[in-house]
């Protein structure tokens, strides 16, 4: 073949593809059908719009299937007068096409008293569908409702629900009603559906207006997803309710201006398995893992600022739950953590009286609340069952770990004085100066509440709250460190300690250890009475989890016991506790023996047991994780609690918190410990999780991590560090590495040129630290946390040689790294 001919051939497979490139881009016109079609690059996202009367779009194929009914979507409002939409205008409606863009023009609809003039705008930008509604309201009115647009579905099971951008979802299962509706006060959304592994991403933005949108089941059996843009946020219409049943009007009438609102919807098609992929998880059902995150342990958000477990069909979020921001690490989602400041700034402004008193839950109505309590305006109160005082250790342990999470020292410093009052408000509370707290009830003869298990008369001296406490106080201690107050530090630690060694005591002392049935007992009454040693699971294993007890002999004593039970009577978890409580101690609906809180299955403190187990017998950590996760396959853990008896689902009211044996794995077994200023691995994981890897996003970096029992590794693009035992990293102007994933040491490394560095930290200990360079380059190596007073050695590949300490604890040198290398620094 000659060159010209080869040339033309070239030439004419090149104006081929692009034909072919633009054909797959092209914004397709019928003036004579009055149809448009708009497809993405790859046509797994295809829009058809038809302008004949007025105009909507009557298709929406994600990747080659319609998921519309025939409603399609469009664009509309209400008032008392009437229902008014954009499929039907009252003049001719104009289309301009250029390129990749089309603009739809003169929908005009409404009546006499109110209209609107509206233009869509299409255009194609990378992989996504830009949409951007332009509507102009002829005169100021009150509308009833608005469809900003309304996205009407084929029916529910198109979807298995929506990802909301405020770190929550829609499950479509929910609304099992004509007109159930969610409503919510944000718009962006992600679609999915497992089976296909189709998801549609929608993107809502509107300067300067307020975005919701509601979720409800029409009449036709469709899914209906309705945005709303307005000047003020919408009021929920019934109480505080952001759901209710048989009723599609969730939201109150709004004010409109004689003015134009726009809104720029982005659409984009995303494989879910790709973009909500939990990574290799050996041993792990990780399918289980992904649809157990993105629906149960995202169902406890109930909106903007609302936090919690209970969810949006109860409207309910009970604030003695220290678990929220656990889930947002497990969750690995952005918006949830933005979510959870929020919501922590909203309970700091109000729900906290001015004494630091954590009020203990929010609802949509004041049913349940202790008369008085209950702020209409807010929704939070005091339950009646009694005050809940591990509201006041679970908004502090919440605060803390949203901190290592979010990573905002500003954040952090609004929260001190609060975190402190709701300490102080508790530590005040020991009244004989043993330094155990005191609960507000003193005695099972009153009948009331004083934590989570809020139908057990727990009184006085509260174990449970107290193994929170301890939690809390040195959760916070360190988070005084950070802000620079080693004074409250210190004293935090102190309260903590003296805590630690009364709590520890035989309850013949004064304490909570019972050497007869080697277990922590629950609570003791003013009179001293001891109750609650029936072998309740969430008070010993928080005893262990929080740390207060690192008794070994005492450690196995409990686990040994509740393991052997457990599997006596072949449960897929643990039961709330073993043996009965007695019946004056539990109020009248939980007896006989095990109804409810007197001895059914609550997963929902499973993360305790995980961490309980996890440094005694990883195998029986794992076990009850990947139990979880099989209850997950089989009905997707929608219940509040499991039967004793039946091993079956109980209960109306859903728990997000059931997810936390998930979140456990990944804290306690994979070992994801982030920190403010680093990411940190402290993995406990057995041999059969060999060969995990996933990825893992903190503060806008993306981290592989590998995990094998003889090593970790943790690696950006900027580095990598490997090691064999627990360790932190970041990287700013440099990389560093904190060993053991603590501040007192830390090895900087900062190379010449920007290519990425690579680390092995192969040892330290006290004053003795030693790495491989695995990355070649001119290096500065700095070491912080060093004792002055000792003299170093610096040894490069065998060859040792004196090193200068100074005064703050620093030594530096610079070394070119031509090959891999082995570097010590010692002191003697």
């Amino acid at each position: 073949m000659n060159t010209r001919l080869l040339l033309t051939f070239s030439l004419l497979a090149i104006f081929v593809f692009t034909l072919k490139s633009y054909a797959r881009n092209d914004m397709s016109h019928d003036p004579a059908l009055k149809k448009i079609t708009i497809s993405d690059p790859e046509q797994k996202l295809v829009l058809q719009l038809d302008y004949s009367n007025g105009c909507k779009i009557t298709q929406l194929n994600v990747k080659g299937k319609n998921v519309l009914s025939a409603s399609g979507i469009f664009t509309g409002f209400s008032t008392k007068g009437g229902l008014f939409n954009s499929t039907i205008s009252v003049e001719e409606v104009k289309v301009e096409k250029s390129d990749n863009k089309i603009s739809i023009k003169n929908i005009i609809y409404g009546d006499q008293s109110i209209n609107v003039n509206e233009s869509w705008n299409f255009e194609l930008v990378g992989n996504k569908i830009v949409w951007k509604i332009s509507r102009k309201y002829s005169n100021l009115a009150k509308l009833e409702e608005t469809a900003f647009p309304q996205w009407n579905f084929a029916n529910l099971s198109i979807w298995k629900g929506g990802i909301l951008d405020n770190g929550g979802m829609v499950w479509c299962k929910y609304l099992r009603g004509v007109n159930d509706t969610y409503g919510i006060h944000t718009g962006g959304v992600t679609f999915w559906n497992p089976d296909t592994g189709n998801a549609l991403r929608i993107k809502a933005i509107s300067e300067g207006k307020h975005i919701a949108a509601k979720y409800s089941q029409s009449d036709k059996n469709e899914f209906v997803c309705t945005h709303f843009v307005t000047g003020e946020e919408l009021e929920p219409r019934y109480n505080l309710n952001r759901f209710v049943n048989q009723r599609s009007d969730v939201f109150v009438p709004f004010d409109v201006q004689k003015e134009t609102v726009n809104l720029t919807l982005e659409m984009e098609y995303v494989d879910y398995a790709v973009e909500y992929s939990r990574g290799i998880l050996p041993g792990i059902d990780a399918e289980a893992v992904r649809e157990l995150m993105n629906t149960t342990g995202r169902y406890g958000v109930v909106d903007n600022g609302i936090v919690g477990a209970n969810g949006w069909t109860t409207n309910w979020k009970c604030l003695h739950e220290p678990f929220f921001s656990q889930i947002g690490m497990a969750l690995n989602d952005g918006n949830y953590i933005r979510n959870m400041s929020l919501t922590l700034d909203r309970e700091r402004d109000y729900a906290m009286k001015e004494d630091g008193r954590v009020l203990s839950r929010w609802h949509n109505a004041g049913e349940d609340q202790i008369p008085g309590t209950f702020n209409y305006k807010t929704g939070y109160y005091e339950a009646r069952w009694g005050y809940t005082i591990d509201s006041q250790t679970g908004y502090v342990i919440n605060a803390a770990e949203q901190f290592d999470l979010c990573g905002d020292k500003e954040w952090l410093q609004s929260h001190k004085a609060s975190c402190e009052k709701a300490l102080d408000w508790l530590i005040k509370r020991d009244s004989n100066g043993n330094g155990i707290f005191e609960m507000m009830n003193n005695s099972i003869k009153e009948e009331k509440a004083s934590d989570w298990l809020d139908i057990v008369w727990a009184s006085f001296e509260n174990a449970f709250v107290n193994a929170q406490m301890y939690g809390a106080l040195n959760l916070w201690a360190d988070c005084e460190r950070v802000l620079g107050d080693q004074e409250k530090a210190d004293y935090y630690t102190t309260v903590a300690l003296k805590l630690k060694e009364n709590f520890n005591k035989s309850i013949h002392d004064g304490g909570f250890w019972s050497p007869e049935k080697k277990q922590y007992v629950y609570w003791r009454d003013k009179d001293g009475s001891v109750h609650g040693d029936n072998l309740v699971t969430p008070v010993n294993f928080a005893v262990i989890a929080f740390g207060l007890c690192d008794n070994k002999k005492r450690i196995s004593q409990i686990l040994e016991q509740i393991e052997k039970r457990t599997t006596a009577e072949n449960l897929f978890h643990w039961p709330l506790c073993f043996d009965s409580f007695k019946r004056e101690e539990v109020s009248a609906g939980n007896w006989p023996f095990p109804t409810y809180e007197n001895g059914d299955i609550f997963p929902t403190w499973g993360y305790l047991g995980v961490r309980a187990y996890v440094g005694y017998d990883k195998h029986i950590a794992l076990k009850y994780i990947r139990n979880i996760l099989a209850q997950y396959k089989k009905d997707g853990l929608s219940s509040q609690r499991y039967s004793r008896k039946t091993q079956e689902g109980q209960g109306s009211d859903i728990l997000a918190g059931i997810c936390t044996s998930v979140t456990a794995l990944y804290r306690d077994v994979y070992g994801i410990r982030p920190k403010w200023n680093r990411m940190g691995l402290e993995p406990n994981i057995p041999e059969i999780l060999n060969g995990t890897e996933f990825n893992y996003t903190l503060r806008n970096t993306d981290y592989r991590i590998k995990l094998n029992v003889d090593g970790y590794e943790m690696q950006t693009d900027k580095f990598t560090v490997k090691c064999r035992e627990n360790f932190g990293a970041s990287f700013e102007e440099g990389l560093m590495v904190y060993p053991q994933n603590k501040e007192k040491t830390i090895l900087k490394v900062c190379g010449k040129s920007s290519l990425p560095i690579g680390v092995t930290l192969k040892h330290c200990s006290e004053n003795d630290i030693s790495w491989k360079m695995d990355s070649t380059d001119d290096y500065q190596f700095v070491i912080e946390g060093l004792n002055p007073a000792l003299k170093y050695k610096l040894v490069i590949q065998d060859k040792s040689t004196n090193i200068e300490i100074g005064k703050d604890g620093k030594a530096s040198f610079t070394h070119n790294c031509k090959a891999s290398m082995n570097f010590r620094v010692y002191g003697k």
